[in-house]
């Protein structure tokens, strides 16, 4: 499959703090979410923006005490978006969970 975000995996992605990384997913989240409710393909190809992103989040060494949660969230994602909903996650919680760290990254910028 081919990289979607394609500068990010170039090593981009790898200058970002753990925040705006996180944020960033968030914001695919969120996309997912909005687009279930309108257009099927649109929503699987902002899901598989996002699981790209928690791909290459779990791949940077920077996080590896992270590993973790960060693993817990991605699953919970795949079973919100393609799964029988085993958990009691929701996009929406998940949204609101990556905001944070996308209001801690802003804080952080200025």
């Amino acid at each position: 499959m081919e990289m979607m975000h394609k500068e990010a995996a170039k090593g981009r992605w790898f200058l970002l703090s753990l925040e705006e990384q996180l944020g960033n997913i968030g914001s695919e989240v969120g996309r997912t979410r909005k687009w279930l409710e309108i257009n099927e393909k649109n929503a699987n190809n902002a899901a598989n923006r996002a699981l790209e992103l928690f791909d290459l989040t779990l791949s940077d060494e920077r996080w590896k005490g992270r590993r973790i949660e960060i693993a817990r969230a991605r699953e919970i994602f795949c079973d919100a978006v393609f799964g029988d909903r085993n958990f009691e996650g929701t996009l929406e919680f998940l949204e609101k969970y990556f905001m944070q760290f996308a209001m801690m990254a802003r804080i952080n910028k200025k």
